[in-house]
Parts: structure tokens; C-alpha cells; sequence
């Protein structure tokens, strides 16, 4: 087994940072279809087929994820649609940047605040992009056994946006540059826009025919992209066999959280009580009102 190196205590550190990104995969607005990771891997294929550089979608991608945390929906375009000028819409952007940065390696941490802002419209994302939103993902499977069935299940445009992020923020852990990591998560499951996920179980069931399926599916979708990006994406999915360079560590670093993160989803999910909103949580929260609420609650003996 190939070690992750440099020591992996800063890991830790980000894990809460990184579970609230990936409940993007869980939000959505008004207006706009699928969840905010799934707009945001749309967004990010338009930017790379229009010809935008891939470290710039990289980096102003990942930088609007961390503020996602806390903001949810709320983005430059709404701020400034709502009547904030571009220094005040900013300005929240940054707040909820460092309302959650803190665990960030310093380096990455402030190219990314840098990188905050509105990000581009560009035209209309690749098929591949929609395809992938639209395909669900298996969720855990094994060989031989009945598949565990969550609702509502995550796409492969939720795990692909959030295996992109957390390339780039694990990468600093590793050694390694951000970039190829983000660009490996956008494309690792290119296969799938054609082959339904039927998770490992499904894997060991094709056999030897595995590897053939999936490079003649992957092949297929790279050929329709442009030149330039088909070359880069061929060299970071180079890096997917193995562990044994710092990019290919940060990929998979993120691919297993991703991974493991959404079960843990699942069963937090599941395990839910009606005390840890109101007590917690606070769903009463501190305002003018809060005594009559709490008194309306009493009396109805909640």
C-alpha cells in the first residue's frame, strides 16, 4: 500500500471544513436546476470548453465552494442582483471565506480569497456535464451482497465538483500542485456518462470486459472535446492508477473522503433528532420574538 506523505495530521484539521462543502451536493435554490455542486460542474466544463485556463477555473471554483459553505446560494450574482455594489458583494463573499478558511494551508488559503468574485457565464456546458448530473451514483455496493439503497441519491456531477474541491484543498498535504488534482476530479468518471453506476458489485461483475468498457467510453467523450483540454485531461487521468505522485495522492486523498464522507452523510442524516435543531442548532434563535415562540411551543408541548 503506497503512503500518503507528507504526516497526515492537517487531514483532521479539514475534515469539518470538507464535509460542509460537500452538503453542496444537498442544496439548491430557486430557479436553477440541480444542486449548487451539480450547477458548479456545469459552470466549470463551460469555463474549460470555452477555453478558460484551467488553473483559473480551478482555483475561482474552489474559492466559491469554501464560501458555499455558509452561503449556500448565496453568490456575487444574487448580492448584486439584490442591489450591493461588486466591493459589498465581495466583502460577504470574503466573510464567509473566513468564516471557515481558518484550517486551510496559508499558501492555498489566500490565493483562493484572492480568487473570489463573480465568476464567468459562460456558454452551455458540454453534454457530458448534463449527463453526468442526470446519473446516479451506486452508492455502497459489494460483491454478493443486496445493495444498500440512500435516498435521494448523490449524481456524478455532485462527486465529481466535490473530488475537484478537495483535490485542490488536500493538495497542500500532499505536495502537491492543486490544479491536476482539480482537473482529475472534473473527469474521473467520464465513462459514466454512458455506463450506469452499478458501484463495485457491478464492477467485479464485468470482469476482464471492465477496463475495455470504461477506456472505450472514456475515449468516446474526450474525443468530442476540444483539442487543448482533451490533451490535459489525458495527462491528469494518466495519474489514476496510482498513488506514487503527489497529484495522483491528493486525487485519490479526495475521491475516499468524498467517499466515506457521504455514508457518514447518510447516517448522520438518519440519526437525526428534533433536539439537535432546537437545541444545537437553535432553530428558535435570539431575537424579538423568541420568548412567544418559545411560549407558543410550551403551550403546544413541543
Amino acid at each position: 500500500m503506497t503512503a500518503l506523505a507528507p504526516p497526515l495530521v492537517p487531514l483532521a484539521a479539514l475534515r469539518p471544513l470538507l464535509a460542509e462543502i460537500g452538503d453542496a451536493k444537498r442544496v439548491r435554490v430557486a430557479g436553477r436546476p440541480g444542486s449548487l455542486a451539480e450547477q458548479a460542474f456545469a459552470r466549470a466544463w463551460a469555463r474549460l470548453v470555452s477555453g478558460e485556463d484551467v488553473a483559473a477555473v480551478a482555483y475561482s471554483e474552489t474559492a466559491a465552494a469554501v464560501a458555499r459553505a455558509r452561503l449556500a446560494g448565496i453568490d456575487a450574482g444574487v448580492l448584486t442582483g439584490a442591489g450591493l455594489s461588486d466591493g459589498e458583494a465581495l466583502a460577504v463573499l470574503e466573510r464567509g471565506f473566513d468564516e471557515v478558511a481558518g484550517p486551510l494551508d496559508a499558501g492555498l488559503r489566500d490565493r483562493l480569497r484572492a480568487a473570489l468574485g463573480p465568476l464567468p457565464s459562460p456558454g452551455t456546458p458540454p453534454a457530458l456535464a448534463g449527463a453526468l448530473n442526470a446519473q446516479p451514483r451506486a452508492g455502497a455496493t459489494a460483491p454478493g451482497r443486496q445493495r444498500i439503497v440512500v435516498e435521494p441519491p448523490e449524481s456524478h456531477g455532485d462527486h465529481c465538483l466535490t473530488v475537484a474541491v478537495y483535490g485542490a484543498l488536500v493538495a497542500p498535504v500532499v505536495g502537491a500542485d492543486p490544479v491536476p488534482p482539480f482537473l482529475l476530479g472534473l473527469t474521473h468518471h467520464l465513462h459514466n456518462v454512458v455506463l450506469p453506476d452499478a458501484g463495485f458489485a457491478g464492477e467485479v461483475l464485468l470482469g476482464d470486459a471492465l477496463e475495455r468498457v470504461m477506456a472505450t467510453l472514456e475515449e468516446r467523450e474526450l474525443a468530442a472535446l476540444p483539442a487543448d483540454l482533451a490533451g490535459q485531461v489525458r495527462e491528469v487521468l494518466a495519474l489514476r492508477p496510482g498513488a506514487d505522485v503527489p497529484g495522483a495522492r491528493a486525487f485519490h486523498a479526495a475521491d475516499v473522503l468524498d467517499r466515506v464522507l457521504q455514508v457518514h452523510h447518510h447516517a448522520r442524516a438518519a440519526a437525526f433528532t428534533a433536539s439537535q435543531a432546537l437545541d444545537d442548532l437553535e432553530l428558535v434563535h435570539a431575537g424579538p420574538v423568541q420568548a412567544y415562540h418559545l411560549d407558543v411551543l410550551a403551550a403546544a408541548g413541543l
